[in-house]
């Protein structure tokens, strides 16, 4: 289509799959310092609880960076980064690029989309990023989650990105570099219902109501709003599939394992160790992906008018 404005036209799955991958690394680079402080709260514990009275290495999202930069440099804040840019790369571009494909196949066309419809479109998304792209997940979490002391002996597990996807392969079988997809799969089942199904009727309602045009400020809310609803339903299944891909081999027998001694160990609170950081990553990559991936296919349809 030819003329007209591109805010206009309807962009095709190609342009969405391109743009959704896009945005999701322009969000992971400003957003990588609050996942990766996320991590260490999360795994804060696992391998040796805390004693009573024994103060915390990790307290806060911004306490856990302060910490970090001050005993493993700046460059620790983006350990796994490139692993991270893959993952982006591969699983946003399917769970949320696919998204619109996905609820018309649902819908049989309709462009009247029910609840139903929606929630099964991102389950489907979620589900086949995750089949997809878990290796770059698995590569990026052990990245984020090894703390480098000189100091204290301490090593890194993997010199690279290449040698961590070829380390796991080698020790742990085909299967260590899908660790933890269960769980990982029905995480993102979770995170794509709340999060892009949030974005999509709020989107929605704003526009129907006229309370604003289609642009940067109604995405923006909409994506606030999609942000908080993710970290509240999401968080304990993605404390449990941080630790459990995190975990030496034989630690847990599973997920199921890893979440029953998570509770025994540490509590039902444990469950939601590392909120506030997830609640400001995810907000503030919901912000920066969805504003970035309307701008950016917008972008790409006034290209292809040229």
């Amino acid at each position: 289509m030819v003329g007209g404005r591109a805010a206009d036209l309807v962009p095709t799955t190609a342009v969405k799959i391109f743009s959704a991958g896009t945005a999701g690394c322009v969000a992971d680079l400003v957003t990588f310092p609050l996942d990766t402080a996320k991590v260490r709260l999360q795994v804060q514990g696992e391998s040796k609880p805390l004693l009573k009275g024994q103060r915390a290495e990790y307290r806060g999202v911004f306490g856990t960076i302060f910490t970090m930069v001050k005993t493993e440099g700046p460059r620790s804040l983006y350990s796994g980064l490139v692993a991270g840019l893959h993952r982006q790369m591969s699983f946003a571009s399917i769970r949320i690029g696919m998204y619109d494909t996905m609820k018309q196949l649902y819908t049989r066309g309709s462009e009247n989309a029910g609840l139903g419809s929606r929630l099964l479109a991102g389950s489907t998304t979620g589900a086949m990023a995750v089949a997809f792209a878990q290796p770059t997940d698995v590569v990026k979490v052990r990245f984020q989650a090894q703390a480098l002391r000189p100091e204290s002996g301490s090593v890194k597990r993997y010199s690279s990105t290449t040698d961590a996807y070829r380390t796991i392969a080698r020790d742990e079988g085909f299967k260590g570099l899908w660790k933890g997809c269960l769980p990982n799969i029905t995480r993102n089942a979770i995170v794509n219902c709340s999060e892009l199904v949030t974005y999509d009727i709020m989107k929605e309602l704003i526009l129907k109501y006229n309370l604003m045009t289609d642009n940067m400020p109604c995405h923006f809310t909409a994506a606030c709003a999609a942000g908080f609803c993710t970290t509240i339903v999401a968080s304990p299944v993605d404390v449990i599939k941080t630790r459990f891909m995190n975990s030496v081999p034989g630690q847990y027998s599973g997920a199921v394992n890893c979440a029953i001694t998570m509770l025994i160990k540490e509590g039902p609170t444990a469950f939601y160790k590392g909120f506030v950081p997830s609640f400001l990553r995810l907000g503030s990559w919901n912000i920066v992906m969805f504003v970035s991936y309307e701008q950016i296919k917008r972008a790409v349809m006034r290209f292809q008018q040229f």
